[in-house]
């Protein structure tokens, strides 16, 4: 497990680019002051940067750099470049202090603990706009959007949500998220660090980065369990009582919301958590978070904002989605209140938007309605978001609800389709997930396109992606060092994969009798010495011999 540093992976990233990461709170002769007023800056250019002076590797983390490239992303555009530093300092110059950036939207988050001569910096020739985010107004106490009810008693089968998406199959076939990196954004991962549940993440190093973009600092087990319920349902593991949705995933816990209160600034936490995960190589941003009202009545949305490229977060939620990321976010529990719509961000038209339903394939109570004010379908799909098995005490399991329990049902079978089709990036999921949803031919704006089946989504893209073979099957790569794909003319059902030495003695078996797709990958073949050895696939009354040779260092 890493903290401290929002950036523990061992990747070379262009300092310039890296998030700024400055307190929250700073001291003044040893005494805490809290800064109370939050303003978004927006410029009108990047100074003198441009994308020539720039290159993907140079501002990004390797992985990020595939990513992009699978998303036609081969060089820097104007929205990779950083915020210009002289801009940054000539307001920093003026008393307020720098909190965070954004690059994708060309803005600073900047915080003082006075109100702001916002007429004066509006006149600064490169500044676009700016707006107040955050005031020392008191939080609403009739609005908790974190809170979750827990139940313990009456419960559907555990693993019931993922059946539901027809995902005890997937994992059956081998496929657990491994491999796939899951950014989580959310309010606080309190116990995540001691919960049975997560001990296999922990032991295995799964989680890859911690941060409080809310604070500025490494540590977010604190604060609120919201995150830590969201992260259980996707890694947790507790024969017969929690089965996670993509247990063999990486992750990053970031931390953007703060729970003390309900204001703009909060997006621009968000942005730049999720800008973050952009340049660490993150493939799947999962959010349960959302916005519509706040604290102050004067900075709340209309349901016309929902369109998609209005609200703040939105817009920078589809640019992610630009680069490759897959955004799955809550569609929120406003159903029955004053609101009743879905909230920003899952208006976007890049953004997975995720709805709930019971134990019966019934629309929860709760679930925000569609559709977006543009009139698109949304939400996208539905998952299970009742009775669904959480944890966030040591050693208790217990059923709570909301989208914000279906939302990481979906982006965890999510990752395990990436895992299963390599080849595939957010865009390319969206696109099809529809279509293997149980209303694709009579979408609402209740269930959106309905329950989404996970195999028959892997299957489609593979199909789409995965280039076929001349003759029924073909194992790649060869020489290989840490893993061996093998791909088949046509889904074979049931494999049976054996590795044997020069001797011919047995190394490795791996059986599936009910396999999905036709793409098998043997993995973690690091261990193997180098040498020459025999791979035998049997599928069926088929069997094929492949000889592949693992070179030395």
């Amino acid at each position: 497990m890493v903290t401290g540093s929002p950036n523990p992976i061992r990747v070379k990233v262009f300092h310039t680019l890296v998030i700024l990461l400055i307190w929250t709170y700073g001291t003044v002769s040893g005494q805490e002051v809290a800064f109370n007023y939050f303003y978004r800056i927006s410029f009108t250019d990047k100074g003198t940067n441009e994308p020539g002076d720039f290159t993907l590797s140079g501002l990004f983390a390797t992985k990020a750099v595939e990513r992009m490239n699978k998303a036609g992303i081969l060089a820097p555009d104007f929205r990779d470049l950083p915020v210009y530093s002289n801009y940054l300092d000539q307001i920093s110059s003026l008393g307020l202090s720098l909190h965070c950036t954004s690059r994708w939207m060309n803005t600073a988050l900047f915080k003082t603990t006075f109100p702001a001569d916002v007429e004066g910096l509006s006149r600064l020739p490169f500044v676009s706009e700016v707006r107040m985010v955050k005031n020392p107004g008191s939080k609403n106490v009739s609005y908790d959007k974190l809170s979750f009810t827990v139940e313990e008693n009456g419960f559907p089968p555990y693993d019931q949500p993922i059946s539901m998406v027809n995902g005890i199959i997937v994992q059956n076939s081998g496929f657990d998220g491994k491999g796939v990196l899951v950014a989580v954004l959310d309010a606080g991962y309190l116990n995540a660090d001691n919960i049975t549940s997560l001990e296999d993440l922990r032991s295995r190093n799964g989680i890859k980065a911690t941060y409080d973009f809310v604070k500025n600092a490494g540590n977010v087990y604190d604060f609120h369990s919201h995150g830590t319920a969201v992260l259980s349902i996707l890694s947790g593991f507790l024969p017969g009582s929690v089965a996670g949705t993509a247990p063999g995933a990486d992750y990053l816990l970031l931390r953007t919301e703060d729970p003390d209160s309900e204001y703009p600034v909060e997006e621009d936490f968000w942005i730049a958590a999720a800008e973050f995960a952009d340049s660490t190589g993150a493939d799947i941003i999962t959010s349960s978070l959302g916005y519509s009202m706040f604290d102050d009545p004067l900075l709340n949305y209309k349901y016309s904002d929902m369109d998609g490229n209005t609200a703040f977060i939105s817009r920078a939620a589809d640019i992610a989605a630009s680069r490759g990321i897959l955004v799955v976010c809550s569609a929120g529990n406003e159903r029955g209140n004053s609101w009743n719509r879905i909230i920003a961000p899952s208006d976007g038209d890049s953004v997975l938007a995720v709805g709930a339903v019971d134990g019966n394939r019934s629309i929860a109570s709760f679930s925000s309605a569609g559709p977006s004010y543009d009139r698109r379908i949304k939400p996208d799909v539905a998952a299970q978001g009742v009775s669904v098995p959480v944890q966030t005490q040591v050693s208790v399991v217990v059923r709570s609800n909301g989208t914000s329990f279906s939302c990481p049902v979906i982006s965890g079978m999510c990752a395990c389709v990436m895992q299963a089709v390599p080849e595939a990036v957010g865009y390319d999921i969206i696109a099809a997930i529809h279509s293997v949803s149980d209303r694709y031919n009579s979408p609402d704006s209740l269930y959106g396109y309905g329950i989404p089946d996970m195999a028959a989504l892997i299957t489609g893209l593979q199909e789409k992606l995965v280039v076929k073979p001349v003759n029924e099957s073909v194992v790649s790569p060869n020489p290989f060092r840490d893993e061996l794909t093998v791909t088949f003319m046509k889904p074979p059902g049931m494999i049976i994969a054996e590795i044997f030495n020069s001797s011919g003695i047995l190394l490795i078996k791996r059986e599936y009798r009910d396999y999905i797709g036709r793409s098998f990958q043997l993995n973690d073949l690091g261990f193997l010495a180098p040498g020459l050895y025999f791979l035998r696939i049997r599928n069926g009354e088929k069997k094929f011999i492949y000889k592949v040779l693992k070179p030395g260092r």
